[in-house]
């Protein structure tokens, strides 16, 4: 249920929206990426698509990454993988530490979803976004069913959250 003021602000934002997705994984290749895939799918279905990458689970590599999309005109940045608990798990950590502005709704929801899909198992998401230099960044889990969750959640509010982050 819409408030009248979300349905004005939803109205007043450009569906023009170019997205870029990063693929974290010290495991797979691009042709074995099925979340980086559901993501294009859904985002070539509303916004522009202008990179994709599938990167190893380094600070470094994720950072740069960020950036060149940014430089390159990117309003959102989908990230999936790399938010576990191992280890090697740093895009959590990464992308807050970059954040002008967090975005908890999303995290809050997302758990809050899983939960109602998958049980108890969903405490451990550490699915977060946030905005970084007007940017949307949104980061989830790397297996496809936490990537068609965290998009039933966003993919048609990107505009109106695109709109704001951009002010």
């Amino acid at each position: 249920m819409a408030s009248n003021t979300t349905k004005e602000h939803q109205n007043e934002s450009s569906k023009n929206i170019n997205c870029a997705i990063i693929t974290l994984s010290d495991s797979r290749s691009k042709k074995e990426d099925l979340s980086g895939d559901y993501l294009q799918d859904e985002i070539e279905k509303r916004y522009n698509l202008t990179s994709r990458e599938v990167i190893k689970d380094e600070k470094d590599e994720l950072t740069e990454a960020i950036e060149k999309m940014i430089e390159n005109g990117a309003d959102v940045i989908l990230t999936t993988g790399g938010t576990g608990l191992d280890m090697r798990d740093i895009t959590v950590e990464t992308v807050e530490e970059l954040f002008d502005k967090k975005i908890d709704g999303f995290g809050e929801i997302f758990r809050h979803q899983s939960y109602l899909e998958i049980g108890s198992g969903a405490l451990i998401s550490r699915a977060t976004a946030g905005v970084y230099k007007k940017t949307c960044i949104f980061s989830m889990p790397g297996s496809p069913n936490a990537v068609k969750t965290a998009c039933k959640i966003i993919i048609d509010e990107l505009p109106h959250i695109v709109h704001h982050a951009q002010k």
